[in-house]
């Protein structure tokens, strides 16, 4: 038996009547603080190239898939085997350079290909509504700031007037991982001193450049 399987029937003793009276009260939703938390400490690890740690924190956050596999299986959704079997298949699908006949020499070319792809398995999914594709609503201010970002450069947006493009470019000339770190970090200092919440602050404005964005778009006004 794999150590997979060990896994999950571990987990189903668990919930099990008999089993954790802990662990038979979760849900999907009372599990999600659990889930953020592991991540956060997975991360952590990957900062400090911590592996016997970071072994331990992939296993947390292994436990936490099965758990929601497991309170699926239980309501008659899915099981274990299904989320395995759906992401092989789609690794597999989106990469028809290694799965197929097409060869593809460099990671910019796999990247393009990697976006029709999934833009040709989107089309029977939810229409987006606007002019950015929808982002996860508890996506991390900065990370929310950068997908915003990176969809503005990669559909050429007119931004012109509603972000600095020259300042931007300026600032990023000169700009290395460790200024940037010490940047944002005397922000968020001064941010607090001030009684401001940086998180929200960035959130909010990110939400900003999409809305002004959009509405120049749609009048026409680009």
């Amino acid at each position: 038996m794999s150590a997979i399987e060990d896994l999950k029937i571990t987990m189903a003793r668990l919930r099990e009547p008999g089993g954790c009276p802990w662990d038979q009260e979760q849900s999907h939703t009372t599990l999600v603080r659990c889930l953020i938390d592991e991540v956060s400490e997975l991360i952590d690890t990957i900062d400090r190239a911590d592996y016997p740690h970071m072994r331990e924190e992939l296993g947390d956050v292994l436990i936490q898939i099965v758990f929601h596999a497991r309170i699926a299986e239980e309501g008659g959704h899915f099981n274990f085997g299904d989320v395995a079997r759906e992401i092989n298949e789609k690794l597999v699908r989106r990469h028809p350079h290694v799965f197929g006949g097409d060869k593809l020499q460099t990671s910019d070319q796999v990247l393009a290909q990697w976006d029709v792809i999934k833009s040709t398995e989107k089309k029977n999914g939810p229409v987006a509504k606007g002019v950015f594709k929808d982002l996860p609503p508890r996506l991390p201010a900065l990370m929310f700031a950068e997908n915003v970002w990176k969809q503005i450069e990669k559909k050429s947006l007119p931004v012109d007037g509603i972000v600095d493009v020259p300042q931007v470019a300026a600032l990023g000339r000169h700009l290395d991982a460790a200024t940037l770190g010490q940047m944002l970090f005397e922000l968020t200092a001064a941010a607090r001193a001030k009684g401001l919440d940086p998180e929200g602050a960035l959130r909010q404005h990110a939400t900003k450049v999409m809305r002004d964005v959009e509405q120049r778009i749609q009048t026409g006004t680009a």
